[in-house]
């Protein structure tokens, strides 16, 4: 699936989400939401994912917790 048609249908399910919602939730509901909408899309979504650190050569699992992984797509551009 191109990164495009990925962006459009998660986008898609985010304002499903948004209309069917009150504001003032707490982030774990519309982050459970979400979720069960890109799964209901047929796309592959996992929650609270670990990624860890690489720091010279060692890793880290204290590094980073994502909210939603879609697909199991990763994009980063290292920095020096």
């Amino acid at each position: 699936m191109e990164v495009n048609e990925l962006t459009e249908r998660i986008i898609g399910a985010a304002i499903q989400v948004h209309r069917e919602l009150v504001p003032g939730l707490l982030e774990s509901a519309y982050e459970a939401c979400l979720a069960f909408e890109i799964a209901d899309s047929g796309l592959r979504v996992e929650r609270q994912v670990l990624l860890p650190l690489r720091y010279r050569g060692l890793y880290l699992d204290c590094g980073y917790r994502l909210d939603l992984w879609v697909e199991r797509l990763w994009s980063w551009k290292r920095r020096r």
